[in-house]
């Protein structure tokens, strides 16, 4: 591994939002809601020195875009002329931000500032990010997962299976919770059936269960090859997601919802996951 470069010197000038929606070409019906169109936030964070550094944040929902922009411009007011240093811009923030809680969109601005701070960085360095933090760019194995989505289909499901194999994937994700296990493994069985052997397969419940009917579904979905069980119940409950990896042989994978590093390491202490996911948005710079 090399040693980081030296960091420019870039002075914070304008920070730019613009919210969009681009629609999706599978619906992805989740246990929580059907999503049709993507709520993006896009951000451009102007220097003195001429660079702009680029982010965007997944919004989820369209109401929430304006909520965010709003504690962007926060954001500008409180680091205009100040000079991009991640770290320390996040503990200004943090402060700037204690008393409302670097929580929700709050936390959700904050990182996408941060990662405009380092896509700036990187972009006058001439450098990928990796190499400018002193790694290298690498083959990064991916999963597919625009699309599966809950639907009442098998045969729609199993079609969806395929074409998100057509770019060369190797790993497709699932999403279920349907009202029973039986549709559970309906699902399961008409993605399985459809797709080749090798080719990997997650499910993601995105917190829609008890942990009584986790584990449930977990021991049937056990004899099943899958690769995780993501988020099958609330995403804080690490006591309820420990004892789903103790007593389940599926691997249990939670993450995305980590709002900074000290949930990270509290998950991972009470053992609450065979893998974890951190969202950038979501864990923070």
């Amino acid at each position: 591994m090399t040693q980081p470069v030296k960091t420019p010197h870039l002075t914070v000038r304008d920070l730019r939002t613009i919210g969009v929606e681009i629609p999706m070409k599978f619906p992805l019906g989740t246990s929580r809601s059907v999503l049709s169109k993507a709520p993006l936030l896009l951000i451009d964070l102007e220097t003195e020195e001429g660079i702009t550094g680029r982010a965007y944040l997944w919004c989820y929902l369209r109401d929430a875009l304006p909520a965010v922009a709003s504690i962007l411009n926060a954001v500008k007011e409180a680091t205009k002329g100040e000079r991009l240093a991640p770290v320390d811009l996040w503990s200004k923030l943090s402060q700037r931000f204690a008393l409302i809680g670097v929580e929700g969109v709050v936390r959700m601005a904050m990182a996408g500032f941060d990662v405009a701070i380092w896509d700036a960085l990187s972009t006058a360095a001439g450098l990928p990010l990796a190499s400018y933090v002193g790694s290298a760019p690498k083959p990064v194995r991916a999963y597919n997962s625009c699309g599966l989505g809950r639907q009442h289909n098998p045969q729609s499901l199993a079609d969806e299976a395929e074409k998100l194999l057509e770019r060369g994937f190797g790993a497709v994700k699932l999403r279920l919770g349907y009202e029973t296990l039986k549709d559970d493994l309906i699902a399961v069985h008409a993605v399985k059936k459809r797709i080749p052997a090798n080719v990997t397969l997650m499910v993601d419940y995105n917190q829609g269960l008890s942990l009584a009917d986790a584990l449930e579904r977990g021991r049937a979905l056990d004899q099943e090859g899958l690769y995780w069980f993501e988020e099958p119940i609330r995403h804080d409950d690490y006591a309820g997601a420990a004892k789903l990896a103790r007593e389940l042989a599926i691997p249990i994978q939670i993450g995305e919802n980590f709002s900074e590093t000290r949930q990270m390491a509290a998950a991972i202490a009470v053992g609450a996951a065979d893998y974890v996911m951190p969202d950038l948005e979501r864990i923070g710079g």
